[in-house]
């Protein structure tokens, strides 16, 4: 199955946009990517970007002798996700970025919202009645990533997400570089707040069913004890307030790092959380925080 997305005509007669994968293609992926060699493989070449690696380099940083690099090599280039390409005498591999979104987009369609409610009820632990589920994002300041995230969970979520964000030591204002940038991308920023996450550890606050760092600081403080027993991953983001530059200038490192954001979060409101159990969906919001797409892009 070399080459997992291909152009695909709907239904009804129309041409759908961009490509599309049929359900054996999405579980060779899926299937791909749940071994844990395979998926560290993946993560590595995404991380690498247009350079690629030789199969030499991704031999040596897994320790891993070259029968058994190929096996995994061939696997994930049947599966769509990843293609050699020869450059001189060496053989480079490249991540096939698009197969993932791909693998989201099918997801998105074909399995949001559509769970039973007598299977939700038997198998999920992180749905609660009809209620959205609760995601806080959390960096020191809350001015930038936090709140990014905070929107653009809130747009691809949908109603069965409800995003807030917060900080450890809160600058008290949205930075207006991150202002500028949501109005571009037609967010509503009135109400958008930089706030101490102390308001969301209270016995009354929300219960929240996933806390999300992403700033190396704020992983490494002591959060309090949150409400709901969230489960809770850290998905680290460059900070665009390092850079130091023009109003105009600044567009393009706070843009990156929103493109970096969104994408994980596409990939998680994209999971159909509703069939996992809490193991396998801890180790989903881990691997998300391991990607980076930005790097690809």
């Amino acid at each position: 199955m070399q080459g997992a997305t291909r152009n695909r005509t709907a239904g009804n007669g129309g041409q759908r946009h961009g490509t599309a994968m049929t359900k054996a293609e999405v579980m060779a992926v899926l299937g791909a990517l749940s071994q844990e060699t395979r998926l560290e493989i993946f993560r590595m070449l995404a991380q690498r970007g247009l350079a690629g690696m030789p199969a030499g380099e991704i031999a040596e940083r897994m320790k891993l002798p070259s029968p058994t690099l190929a096996f995994h090599l061939n696997n994930l280039k049947h599966s769509g996700l990843v293609a050699p390409r020869r450059q001189s005498r060496t053989v480079f591999y490249d991540a096939k970025i698009r197969t993932i979104d791909a693998v989201i987009d099918y997801l998105a369609e074909n399995c949001r919202g559509r769970v039973k409610p007598s299977t939700r009820e038997k198998r999920s632990f992180v749905t609660h009645g009809d209620r959205p589920m609760n995601v806080l994002f959390l960096c020191t300041r809350n001015s930038a990533r936090s709140i990014m995230a905070e929107c653009a969970m809130n747009r691809w979520g949908g109603e069965r997400f409800r995003a807030f964000s917060a900080g450890s030591a809160p600058a008290g204002t949205v930075h207006p570089a991150t202002l500028r940038l949501l109005r571009e991308l037609k967010y509503k920023t009135e109400g958008l707040s930089s706030k101490s996450w102390d308001g969301f550890a209270v016995p009354d606050g929300p219960r929240l069913d996933y806390v999300f760092t992403l700033c190396d600081r704020a992983a490494a403080e002591t959060c309090p004890a949150w409400p709901g027993q969230p489960l809770t991953a850290h998905w680290g983001f460059k900070d665009p307030l390092a850079f130091k530059g023009s109003i105009s200038a600044t567009r393009s490192p706070f843009l990156k790092t929103y493109s970096a954001i969104e994408q994980k979060i596409r990939i998680f409101t994209a999971l159909p959380i509703e069939t996992l159990e809490r193991f396998a969906l801890q180790r989903w919001v881990t691997e998300i925080g391991k990607l980076d797409f930005a790097a690809a892009a």
